[in-house]
């Protein structure tokens, strides 16, 4: 897929005045400071289409970004970003989890995870939340050019052990790097794989939760 065009739409804290759920939309999640933003700028090739920051839990909204004129990437809050209040952490959640359970043009929850580190429990417990709730999500794995091939592939074993604790079969993944473009190709021939299956869900008006 080639991306011709990357344009912000908006930034919401309310699940109601979303864009219509007409178009397949790919959710991008994952810890504080594990570069979500940079990862999204790196797959539209549009440099600051996502704001990165130095301050992790920056993102505190919903945000859209319509690609190609047929489909979104959404940006979605950081979690376990420790310095947020517990009030804000729960506002978030129960935000987040909404939006994820609820959205009906929502095709894959993009689960990002930092390549260097061991297994977390933050990470673990949100892909089995998904899981609980039957969401489809893959795997991406970030940062890989800060370190060996050999330990990204030792992490991402890893990753995959911990989650077949609680998994028949590990979700798919993807190895990637903003500095380097590595993943870049994969992650949106996936998308577009998906995109050309796309049926437009039942929608009944902004008023629907």
């Amino acid at each position: 897929m080639i991306v011709k065009s990357a344009e912000f739409i908006c930034s919401n804290t309310q699940i109601s005045k979303l864009p219509p759920p007409v178009k397949p939309e790919y959710a991008f999640i994952g810890r504080s400071n594990v570069g979500k933003s940079s990862l999204i700028n790196m797959l539209t090739a549009k440099k600051g289409l996502a704001k990165t920051s130095q301050t992790p839990g920056k993102t505190q909204l919903i945000n859209h970004f319509y690609i190609n004129e047929s489909w979104y990437i959404v940006d979605l809050p950081g979690y376990g970003y420790a310095r947020a209040s517990k009030t804000e952490k729960a506002k978030w959640d129960k935000f987040i989890h909404t939006y994820l359970d609820k959205r009906e043009s929502l095709q894959c929850v993009m689960v990002l995870i930092d390549s260097r580190l061991e297994p977390q429990k933050i990470d673990l417990e949100f892909c089995n939340w998904l899981g609980e709730k039957g969401l489809s999500f893959v795997l991406v794995f970030t940062k890989a050019d800060k370190q060996s091939s050999i330990k990204t592939d030792q992490s991402i074993a890893k990753f995959k052990k911990a989650l077949l604790a609680t998994f028949e079969e590990a979700p798919q993944y993807f190895v990637t790097s903003s500095e380097t473009q590595l993943g870049r190709e994969e992650i949106l021939a996936f998308i577009d794989t998906i995109n050309k299956e796309f049926v437009i869900p039942p929608y009944q008006g902004p008023g629907q939760e």
